[in-house]
């Protein structure tokens, strides 16, 4: 009998069993190649209408690190200060300008959503999110860690780095290898029977 799986079991315990949200790194860079990489990757995915509305942020060292550590919460400062790199992953609420070329069968769809630009940002934030989701993986793939950190003023990071933007910050993300005792204890999961009706 075939597997139901068919991703080989190396690659799902690199994705999904073996992988962690890391909370140390070595000092071993994150290199442009493999940040572009991981975005070749994850730009592939469903977005509604393939309107991909994630925008990305890389920040490596110097004054924007410093910048950006004065809007991370306490607990989160010291490991995004010594992460190879951060991304401040964002929507971008202007995502609609792009449609004539990401969705030509219907160019008509930016001018609708020019009209509404609150159904525009709601659409820009749960797009975006569901790309999140996509780009966490691509950077495991990229046999990287990702320390995944919501606790930040995201007020204050919009402010800071995207004030002449339509970006509106979402998640700030560490990137690297996983340094020493880079993991909690792994948490229990939900079973399928707890989580999965059929109709």
């Amino acid at each position: 009998m075939t597997h139901p799986i068919t991703l080989h079991p190396d690659a799902q315990a690199q994705l999904f069993t073996d992988a962690r949200t890391a909370n140390t790194f070595t000092d071993e860079p994150v290199t442009d190649a493999q940040l572009r990489a991981i975005f070749d990757l994850a730009k592939y995915p469903p977005t509604a209408a393939n309107t991909q509305p994630l925008r990305v942020l890389i920040i490596r060292d110097g004054e924007p690190r410093e910048r950006l550590l004065t809007h991370m919460a306490e607990g989160n400062r010291a490991k995004t200060a010594a992460a190879p790199a951060v991304a401040v992953l964002a929507a971008d609420t202007d995502f609609h300008e792009h449609i004539p070329t990401l969705f030509p069968i219907r160019p008509q769809m930016r001018d609708a959503l020019a009209d509404d630009p609150a159904g525009r940002e709601q659409m820009a934030r749960f797009n975006a999110t569901l790309q999140i989701g996509y780009w966490l993986f691509a950077v495991r793939a990229a046999g990287l860690a990702a320390g995944p950190m919501a606790g930040f003023d995201a007020t204050g990071v919009d402010k800071e780095f995207f004030a002449d933007t339509t970006w509106k910050s979402l998640l700030v993300v560490n990137i690297g290898k996983p340094g020493p005792d880079a993991w909690f204890p792994r948490l229990p999961r939900l079973d399928y029977d707890d989580v999965v009706r059929h109709a």
